[in-house]
Parts: structure tokens; sequence; C-alpha cells
């Protein structure tokens, strides 16, 4: 789990997604405020959620991304 907050975009696409204002954002959503390209979004966005890190809902054609709360607090606990 620390692994996945080693690197910067990460820790920055956690933090867009928890001040997004539903508490959740899509991958299009968060391409321009870090200004990486969508595959790279997406890889970073995989490696979270395979941490434990961040929920993924499948709606539509979109996927939104949601912090898990527990996790984020077992890291902080550390």
């Amino acid at each position: 789990m620390l692994k996945a907050f080693a690197d910067p975009a990460r820790l920055r696409l956690l933090s867009l997604i928890q001040s997004a204002p539903e508490g959740e954002a899509s991958v299009s959503d968060l391409t321009a405020p870090l200004g990486l390209s969508q595959p790279t979004v997406s890889h970073h966005l995989r490696i979270l959620t395979e941490a434990g890190l961040l929920e993924r809902e499948k709606r539509g054609v979109w996927a939104y991304y949601r912090l898990v709360p527990s996790a984020i607090a077992a890291v902080a606990g550390a």
C-alpha cells in the first residue's frame, strides 16, 4: 500500500478525488488537472485500486473512483 503512495502523481490523484464535489471522479475529470495523458492517469488509478486505496464503480462507459476511507486511515496510522 505504501508503494502506491510513492509516486507524486498518485498522491495528487488521491487529493483530487477526495476534493471532488461528490467525492468521486472519472479519468476524464482527472487528466487536465494532472497534465497527464488518459492512459497514464488510468495506469495510476489501477495501481491505487489494486492497492485497496480506491474503489472503482463502472457506470455505462465511464468508471468512477472514490477513496476507501478505512485504507487511507490505515496508511495514516502507519
